[in-house]
């Protein structure tokens, strides 16, 4: 089915996809529920954009498959099973009855392929991440919040919809070796983790600091002590390796559960 057969189908909903569950590796499965779980809290936070912006974590293997959002849905309804799993070049692999963002795989693949510790990718287009996005100087080091990760934020320019994949060869060259937040001008934020939790953890932060940014510059900001910035950098990115999002996640999943536990179908 071509592109544009595939966006003029109607998708199914996530209630009537058969589950994978037992169909896939015991490994595959777990990726499946927290990548699932990502797009809920995605969505609980209220950083969701209707369908559009994506979240996507790299599936173990020499193939360099990942999963990505079924292109359609809310991410509120996103499950399990309903996740489209493609490979490097944005091919289906195996059944799906959904489509793929061509900008989302644009802007995951390349970060996939570049970096090993790319398994999960979070993009978002929230306002204040957007706001933020659109100033001349980026995330300035404000509050707490901002601090922890002003020093492992990267920034790319905006070059249009995520369509050509050119530009993967400069988001890849933004992003560099040793970041894990980028800032994409104009455009939205993005963290990456190696795993749901610490991809969560990061974006988290960086949402919540350009909230408070976009609060604080209504009125004169008091700056911090020099130095202060970085020492409290220092210390976060010693934390958000595993430690700050392997302490929340289980409690988000409880908060899940309790709220709707469908994101594990």
């Amino acid at each position: 089915m071509d592109l544009k057969a595939q966006f003029e189908a109607r998708p199914p909903a996530a209630s009537d996809i058969a589950s994978l569950a037992g169909k896939v590796s015991a490994a595959e499965w777990a990726l499946r529920v927290d990548l699932a779980a990502t797009y809920r809290l995605v969505a609980l936070y209220g950083w969701d954009d209707m369908i559009f912006t994506h979240i996507s974590t790299r599936l173990p293997g020499p193939e360099h498959h990942f999963l990505i959002n079924p292109y359609g849905l809310l991410f509120e309804e996103v499950t399990a099973s309903s996740l489209v799993k493609i490979d490097v070049d944005g091919n289906k692999v195996g059944d799906s009855p959904y489509p793929v963002s061509p900008a989302g795989f644009t802007i995951h693949s390349a970060l996939h392929m570049s970096r090993e510790d790319a398994q999960c990718i979070i993009h978002l287009h929230t306002t204040d991440g957007v706001a933020v996005s659109a100033q001349a100087d980026g995330l300035l080091p404000l509050d707490q919040h901002a601090m922890m990760v002003c020093g492992d934020i990267a920034y790319h320019d905006y070059e249009g919809i995520a369509l050509d994949l050119d530009e993967r060869a400069r988001l890849i060259a933004d992003l560099g070796r040793d970041k894990h937040i980028m800032i994409l001008r104009n455009h939205g934020t993005l963290a990456l983790g190696k795993t749901c939790a610490d991809a969560f953890a990061r974006i988290y932060f960086l949402e919540r600091a350009c909230s408070m940014q976009v609060r604080a510059l209504t009125a004169k900001p008091n700056w911090p002590h020099q130095g202060v910035a970085e020492k409290t950098g220092m210390i976060a990115a010693m934390g958000f390796e595993g430690l700050i999002g392997g302490l929340a996640w289980p409690a988000l999943l409880r908060k899940l559960d309790k709220l709707d536990p469908g994101y594990r179908n």
